[in-house]
């Protein structure tokens, strides 16, 4: 097949891109450690400081809250690792899924796929022989070709056994830290003080992440920080309020 100079060009671009590894593109959101953080961060803060004031609130010893604490942290923690592990995991079998279908249709209706890729490039503003080239060129190989498809029609991005690891990695480690965040006060002062501080540490952390968020990501960081200690207190709050109406049914 005869190409033209700016075609050449455009194969030599596409052949880079298919043989050079992604450099600074996520794989399918499983990259993004921060998402892992505060999903198992927060989850672990705001469950361990509801169970300590439900405890409380209830009329448990010290020792109870603890022990409790700390069951609950090591469950909760591989349950979380698992639960990223699969969810993500699903997000990789339905790539590999829409992979196989479009794998088919390649196959089958080949003049059909083409044109789709055509549309899509001329939608981007290809046109001519310019837009020609650029569907020859993808078209001539199948990777390449399917490739294309996931990202620009499905707008899909492979998800790495790696990535699916160690995002449950970051879960489980996060969460068993946020438990342990509320907890600690109670092994170490009285039980009043315990509380206060427990508290204050958990507010102090739930603001520090929602500022992390804004200023690594996007938005106000007031606004952020201030929503996630509104989001954890707000939760941890049912916890108390649970345990007060048990011991209030109990006496």
């Amino acid at each position: 097949m005869t190409t033209t100079a700016l075609g050449s060009a455009v194969r030599a671009t596409v052949d880079g891109t298919r043989k050079a590894p992604l450099i600074g593109k996520e794989t399918h959101s499983t990259n993004n450690s921060l998402r892992d953080v505060i999903l198992g961060g927060q989850d672990g803060l705001v469950n361990m400081l509801g169970i300590a004031l439900g405890v409380v609130a209830a009329g448990g010893s010290t020792h109870v809250l603890i022990v409790t604490g700390l069951a609950a942290a090591i469950t909760e923690s591989i349950s979380m690792g698992a639960v990223a592990y699969t969810s993500f995991g699903s997000d990789r079998d339905f790539y590999l899924a829409e992979k196989s279908r479009e794998l088919n249709e390649i196959a089958a209706q080949p003049d059909d796929e083409r044109e789709e890729v055509r549309e899509i490039y001329a939608a981007k503003g290809f046109k001519g022989q310019l837009l020609e080239d650029v569907v020859s060129t993808i078209t001539s190989n199948r990777e390449t070709w399917v490739s294309t498809m996931m990202n620009e029609e499905l707008h899909l991005q492979p998800v790495a056994q790696q990535s699916l690891v160690q995002s449950a990695v970051v879960v489980t480690v996060a969460t068993l830290i946020g438990h342990f965040i509320p907890i600690v006060p109670f092994m170490v002062v009285a039980r009043t003080p315990a509380i206060i501080a427990a508290i204050a540490l958990s507010t102090v952390t739930l603001f520090a992440v929602g500022v992390y968020s804004a200023k690594t990501l996007v938005g106000d960081w007031r606004k952020s920080g201030l929503q996630m200690v509104a989001i954890g207190l707000g939760a941890a709050a049912v916890g108390f309020l649970i345990g007060r109406l048990f011991h209030t049914v109990g006496g």
